[in-house]
């Protein structure tokens, strides 16, 4: 069988029923009382609703077919047992294992997951109650998360949606390149107070670096203690040696193994500033949340399957229908972060167009992701969601149970959520309100492929569920595609041209730039003093 998924008999079928679903208004779906029931799935906290999807069950039925030619339930055994599921790096991808209770890990992994898992969360509750003690004595109550990416991206969104306030530590994140960040970031800091956890997988990303030697010069010189590195930073890193030259001793410091990969690094050492925030117990539920999605992805038949529903309407819509775009709209303040993580999981993991074979991809991957939080984004860009003349699909994520008792201001979000998937499924046709002039500007096609997703309340289960959710997602679109999700030789290049022009701005050879890039360099060397 061909890797390629256009040459497929499923690939074919679907493209004959987008033929025909074209000519179909999802108007002509909203009024059957059963589409509901049938097109709607529960995986243990989540509500997760199809029935907004322009397909019917024979569309299902050939999306299903197609997951099964594209060997998806083999490929998920191989994922879940330690197979090498990332060819190009020669390696498997065990963030599953991670999250997983002791026996049901690969064995090759078990002991050192549950070793680590227990650093962590000792030095987790160790911060919390104060008994991390600083240069001076003074207990940390402050905390610096240093990272990028993967080794960001996560835990921020954790530490957002499931922090109660206030939190016993003050945390703070750091990710990018600008010295302004690194500034702001830790104004107002006592440095015999500030932990300080450097996460990077080489322990040589250019930003991640750059702020970590920020935070050691901040310390190094309001202490005057080079030797009190010990006591306020951490390291969690698959390169030691570089992390002890740097000066962080090896008790200080927590692995990152080569098998997890950054985007799905949350529930490893990486977590460590979660479990700061929430305490080891909920970091425990949020391991379990996760592994509660994991076993229903790899237990459950594809016709119910929610993260491989999730992934096969996505390739309905993006490789069939023309959605280039892909929006993500949480509403719940506390999944802000939520759009800025799936765009990195997605679109690092899924943006490739070479399949695993080495031949180019003859078919669309990733679409763009993009999004915004509640109903802010409906008095931004929510106008073009309803009028303009883009195609898209949309994720709609909302949470029943408010985090506050503030219940008619909940209702009137969840009213907000709820109404605009209504309006983006049926529209509003032009003229109905009377033939004046301005009637067709009112008009609103409609006919807007959404899914919704509604957790029963934000907790660290649920999010954890909801996480493993959209990575299972992205798993099985790899594994429709023929490509690899887990490498990223894309961002590997920017990283290499960036320090070629560090070094010219810094007054060296622009030899080897381009003709844009030498001259941007010249323009910026002119205003530098």
């Amino acid at each position: 069988m061909s890797d390629r998924p256009d040459v497929r008999e499923s690939w074919k079928r679907l493209g004959s029923l987008a033929t025909e679903t074209v000519r179909t208004h999802l108007r002509d779906f909203a009024g059957d009382p059963a589409r509901f029931a049938s097109m709607s799935l529960r995986a243990g906290p989540l509500l997760i609703d199809f029935s907004r999807q322009r397909a019917n069950a024979g569309v299902v039925s050939a999306l299903v077919a197609l997951a099964r030619e594209s060997r998806l339930e083999e490929a998920v055994d191989r994922l879940f047992e330690g197979g090498e599921v990332n060819p190009t790096e020669g390696r498997p991808a065990l963030h599953t294992a991670v999250r997983a209770p002791f026996d049901e890990r690969p064995p090759s992994v078990a002991a050192e997951v549950e070793a680590t898992r227990g650093r962590v969360l000792a030095i987790a509750e160790r911060v919390r109650s104060g008994r991390w003690p600083g240069v001076s004595g003074k207990p940390v109550r402050q905390v610096v998360h240093v990272g990028i990416g993967g080794s960001h991206l996560g835990p921020e969104l954790a530490v957002q949606a499931l922090v109660d306030r206030p939190c016993r530590v003050d945390l703070r994140f750091l990710a990018n390149a600008d010295g302004g960040s690194a500034i702001e970031t830790f104004r107002g800091l006592d440095p015999e107070r500030t932990l300080v956890i450097v996460a990077s997988k080489s322990f040589d990303t250019l930003e991640t670096l750059a702020n970590a030697r920020h935070a050691r010069s901040w310390f190094i010189e309001r202490t005057g203690r080079v030797d009190a590195m010990d006591r306020h930073f951490l390291a969690v890193t698959a390169n030691p040696a570089a992390a002890a030259a740097f000066g962080i001793p090896p008790a200080n410091q927590l692995p990152m193994w080569d098998w997890v990969g950054g985007r799905f690094s949350l529930w490893s050492s990486v977590g460590l500033s979660v479990a700061i925030a929430i305490g080891a117990a909920r970091f425990e539920q949020l391991l379990a949340g996760a592994h509660a999605m994991d076993r229903h992805f790899r237990g459950t038949r594809l016709e119910r399957n929610a993260p491989a529903l999730l992934g096969l309407f996505g390739i309905w819509n993006s490789n069939f229908l023309g959605a280039g775009t892909h929006a993500v709209l949480p509403y719940d303040r506390r999944l802000a972060g939520l759009p800025g993580f799936l765009q990195q999981l997605e679109m690092e993991s899924n943006g490739k167009s070479v399949r695993i074979d080495g031949e180019r991809s003859q078919t669309h991957t990733a679409p763009v992701v993009w999004g915004g939080e509640e109903t802010n984004g409906q008095h931004a860009f929510h106008q073009l969601l309803h009028q303009g003349t883009r195609s898209f699909s949309a994720d709609l994520v909302a949470v029943a149970e408010p985090g506050h008792d503030l219940a008619e201001r909940h209702r009137w979000l969840l009213a907000n959520c709820l109404g605009q998937g209504s309006a983006l499924l049926a529209g509003h046709e032009a003229g109905t309100d009377g033939p004046d002039a301005i009637a067709p500007h009112r008009g609103v096609p409609g006919n807007r492929a959404t899914t919704t997703l509604l957790l029963d309340a934000l907790t660290p289960a649920s999010l954890g569920a909801l996480l493993a959710l959209y990575e299972h997602k992205v798993f099985t679109q790899a594994t429709v595609w023929g490509i690899n999700p887990f490498d990223q030789w894309g961002v590997e290049l920017g990283k290499r041209l960036a320090n070629d022009v560090f070094g010219a701005l810094a007054g060296g050879s622009v030899a080897g730039l381009d003709a844009a890039t030498a001259g941007l360099v010249a323009e910026v060397r002119k205003g530098s003093p």
